[in-house]
């Protein structure tokens, strides 16, 4: 069964990047949105596998980690496994002590580790 990931806040190049990424080692559909009103909004109408936030929002370069706390707060969302994108290790850090998994990087797509992160929720 197709997985659903929902990206969050992620430019348009960006989310080419991940979508391509994504839908070349899963079965999968990613869905984009600009902020977590947005995300809210998708995930009332229909569920989804996976969220990535990335670490500052294209649209107002807010905080991703805010996003996190959100989703992690709402007991509708908070048992959705989440992920941050970004290269910082010390940001992937305060991001798992939110209640999300440890996310990726873009610079990351070629490291199998990358890919063993996103297997263990997506297969």
């Amino acid at each position: 069964m197709k997985k659903r990931i929902l990206d969050i806040g992620n430019c348009g190049p960006d989310h080419a990047a991940i979508r391509t990424y994504l839908t070349r080692n899963f079965d999968c559909e990613v869905v984009q949105v600009d902020d977590a009103a947005g995300a809210f909004a998708e995930m009332k109408a229909a569920p989804f596998d996976l969220i990535l936030v990335n670490r500052k929002l294209d649209i107002d370069y807010s905080d991703g980690l805010d996003v996190i706390r959100q989703l992690k707060a709402d007991a509708a969302t908070s048992a959705i496994p989440v992920m941050l994108v970004t290269n910082y290790p010390d940001h992937q850090d305060l991001a798992v002590a939110a209640g999300a998994l440890r996310g990726f990087g873009k610079l990351e797509f070629g490291k199998p580790e990358t890919r063993e992160k996103l297997s263990a929720v997506l297969e």
